[in-house]
């Protein structure tokens, strides 16, 4: 007997072609759905927004009455004591309208003049007519700096030697004052020369027009280390 179904219709060797088709779709559907995203829907409510009346406060308006301007002073009242005629009057000056020219006249004599308190001149001259100067002169000031300034022990260990510049004031007495340092080398030489120049005995003062005045005195002093 002979088959009927054709060769082309038949589907067996057809077979593994579908079922590897099958395994395929079924494959990229699984990845699908493990690929496939989902998110939660969120209800977001817009509420319209609404004025709020705020109720003002009335500030109740009250008129402030000024008070009335103090009463005017009463007027002044000037009294004007009216006196006779017959009241002696007293002067100080009596004129004699009988005098000539023989008449004596006393002698004026003026009232005692008060004596001028005399007033300290406050301002310090720097050159005068008479200078200032040391009791027996330079070779004395010289001579008492050399046997009275001791020389620092620091400055003498750090080798420091110069001139200090020292500036101060011979008042009218002679007596030395606002001893200052103008110029100093340190290490203690500073210090030592203010202090011989504040111990120095009282100078001759400086004269302006023959009147003693204050003085301003520059001296240099310098400190040199032996050898």
């Amino acid at each position: 007997m002979e088959a009927k179904k054709s060769p082309k219709a038949d589907l067996e060797p057809k077979r593994t072609v579908f079922v590897q088709i099958g395994l395929i779709i079924t494959l990229a559907i699984i990845l699908l759905a493990f690929e496939w995203k989902t998110y939660d829907v969120e209800k977001i409510q817009i509420d319209a927004r609404q004025a709020e009346n705020v109720e003002e406060d009335m500030i109740e308006i009250t008129q402030q009455n000024k008070p009335p301007p103090p009463p005017a002073p009463p007027p002044t009242t000037t009294l004007i004591n009216i006196v006779q005629d017959d009241v002696e009057v007293l002067d100080d000056i009596i004129i004699d309208a009988e005098a000539t020219q023989f008449t004596e006249i006393p002698t004026y004599t003026p009232p005692a003049v008060m004596e001028e308190e005399e007033v300290a001149e406050a301002e310090i001259f720097t050159v005068v007519e008479d200078q200032p100067s040391f009791p027996g002169g330079d070779a004395a000031r010289i001579r008492y700096l050399q046997e009275n300034i001791k020389y620092p022990q620091m400055a003498r260990e750090s080798g420091i030697q110069g001139t200090v510049y020292v500036t101060f004031v011979v008042e009218r007495n002679g007596a030395v004052t606002d001893v200052r340092v103008l110029r100093g080398i340190g290490g203690g030489c500073d210090e030592e020369a203010v202090r011989v120049i504040k111990a120095m005995p009282k100078w001759n003062p400086g004269k302006q027009r023959g009147k003693p005045v204050r003085v301003q005195f520059n001296m240099p002093i310098k400190f040199t280390l032996a050898g």
